[in-house]
């Protein structure tokens, strides 16, 4: 499954010289990690879809779990040229995890019991040479007008390869008809290996199941530019893990370890991007005035989707203006990219669409 690893090519240092020389200045405002990671994303897609035109190798991927839900190809731009994420107290210490949070009783117990329900499940088998498969609407804000204008709703599949690597070819993703390949991270010249940017089941499987020692292990991996929120930072790091295939066991965990975050609070009014309401977790990105939920069924505790919005009003928004969304529909295990699962191999959420 492996392809052969090669150097950077002339052409390929020649593209991003000349993707650099296009790009505008940088803006004046900044964007939260999650953002961030989508619109960088979508700037791969785009370039990736010239590349495929003329025939030469696509380059495309963050990780799966962030692929980008609308086109906001110039934020994209000024993201990737090199604006500063930064927010919240550059004092705050890496360590915030473990401090007291007066706001945390009601979301550390609504996590707790979601924790349970998610623990008893039972997991999926996957081995290594097999993808993750997942099928999810998703819509998003286009800012190339300098203005968050909302896309519409698509339909997005993504297949997964599960082998650990490091990988050149990811996978595939399916979206708006299109069928694009899943190439390793921008700079991976050697291939992307599992872990954190390429979360396989085997690597969740690995990371550890008591909360402490979770928290503390994305504290110190998730990235970490100068003078970022960094429990913001974390919140987001966990929310790009959920959705997919994973061991029920790390689920729980990850919802434990959230819980622990200052700041988490629950979102009684939280919807997903089909408009499914459940109970809601949440955190305000203070600096930034946006607000990231995570939607869960009211009855089992499955996780449906999420959504970042305004909570206050920037250059580019008012208030309440949508940024993305996501609703999970269907995950599953898969022989081959690109094939569509049987019956007896996917799982769907709750009052699917």
């Amino acid at each position: 499954m492996n392809d052969d690893t090669t150097g950077a090519s002339p052409e390929r240092h020649g593209d991003r010289e000349e993707i650099a020389r296009l790009l505008p200045a940088p803006a004046d405002w900044d964007l939260p990690r999650e953002q961030h990671l989508r619109h960088r994303d979508l700037l791969m897609h785009h370039i990736d879809h010239d590349r495929v035109a003329r025939t030469r190798p696509a380059r495309r991927l963050l990780r799966p779990a962030v692929l980008a839900p609308a086109t906001a190809l110039a934020l994209a731009c000024a993201v990737t040229a090199g604006i500063a994420l930064t927010g919240g107290d550059p004092a705050s210490p890496g360590t915030a995890s473990h401090r007291a949070a007066t706001d945390m009783q009601p979301a550390a117990a609504l996590l707790d019991r979601i924790s349970d329900a998610t623990e008893t499940r039972v997991g999926l088998t996957v081995r290594d040479d097999q993808f993750t498969y997942t099928r999810e609407k998703a819509r998003g804000a286009d800012l190339t007008s300098g203005k968050a204008v909302l896309g519409p709703l698509t339909d997005r599949e993504v297949w997964a390869a599960e082998e650990p690597g490091p990988l050149r070819k990811l996978g595939l993703v399916r979206e708006n008809g299109e069928t694009l390949p899943i190439n390793a991270d921008l700079g991976d010249t050697e291939g992307t290996p599992a872990g954190i940017n390429r979360p396989t089941y085997r690597w969740l499987g690995s990371l550890p199941t008591d909360p402490d020692k979770l928290l503390t292990y994305l504290y110190a991996k998730t990235p970490h530019p100068d003078g970022r929120e960094r429990d913001q930072a974390v919140f987001e790091q966990i929310g790009s893990l959920l959705g997919g295939v994973m061991p029920p066991r790390t689920a729980a965990a990850l919802y434990r370890a959230a819980a622990k975050i200052p700041g988490v609070t629950p979102a009684p009014q939280a919807r997903d991007a089909i408009g499914r309401k459940g109970l809601g977790i949440a955190r305000d990105d203070t600096r930034y005035g946006v607000r990231t939920e995570w939607v869960f069924d009211e009855k089992d505790f499955t996780f449906l989707g999420s959504r970042s919005y305004l909570t206050k009003d920037a250059p580019y928004g008012k208030a309440g203006t949508l940024l993305s969304s996501v609703a999970e529909l269907e995950h599953a295990v898969v022989d081959e990219a690109g094939r569509q699962p049987t019956d007896a191999e996917r799982t769907r959420t709750k009052n699917r669409s």
